[in-house]
């Protein structure tokens, strides 16, 4: 029995965790490191160029600046971040999975900041009654450190998994039907 018993046979789902699951994880994973890119920016902007916060928008930032004040936006992007690392799982198998999980259960808290945050914005309430909208562990750390972070302890799971997953062993791909890492030889063959 493989992981892909509650999806169609050659449904798009199966074809995300099977044959296109590397093209799948390379563009997702591009995103995902230009997203944590732009957070090391941000951070150099302000502890290295000395640049005020308010200032530091990262790269693409600097010419919309409108793209760091939308809480819909950081929700959404956070969301979009969950139900990825949630449907692209179903092709990881062994250590690559667990990797893969830590990176999903740190992402499912890191969405419900988010989701505090955007409620925030949207309804005018404002936790402990601070005067912007803030998530919990954010009155303990800063905005920028805090979200810097965050992207920091999902991504390095992440890139251990794609690690471990493109190394798998012979019966992890059997399991996923995943042709990641895979030698040509192999996928002429299958």
């Amino acid at each position: 029995m493989t992981t892909f018993e509650n999806t169609r046979p050659g449904g798009f789902l199966a074809g995300l965790n099977s044959r296109h699951h590397h093209q799948a994880l390379a563009v997702f994973m591009a995103v995902v490191i230009a997203h944590w890119a732009e957070h090391i920016v941000q951070a150099v902007q302000i502890y290295a160029l000395g640049w005020p916060v308010a200032r530091a928008r990262g790269v693409l930032g600097m010419p919309f600046p409108w793209l760091i004040s939308q809480e819909w936006l950081h929700y959404g992007y956070a969301l979009v971040m969950l139900v990825f690392l949630w449907v692209l799982r179903h092709g990881f198998a062994g250590r690559s999975r667990q990797w893969w999980n830590l990176a999903l259960a740190i992402q499912f808290w890191h969405h419900i900041e988010h989701l505090l945050l955007f409620i925030q914005a949207q309804s005018g309430w404002r936790l402990a009654g601070q005067k912007v909208p803030t998530s919990i562990i954010q009155l303990l750390v800063p905005r920028v450190e805090l979200h810097l972070f965050y992207n920091t302890i999902v991504t390095i799971p992440m890139i251990v998994a794609v690690i471990l997953h493109r190394r798998a062993s012979a019966a992890e791909h059997e399991l996923t039907g995943c042709v990641c890492g895979l030698p040509k030889a192999a996928l002429a063959t299958s």
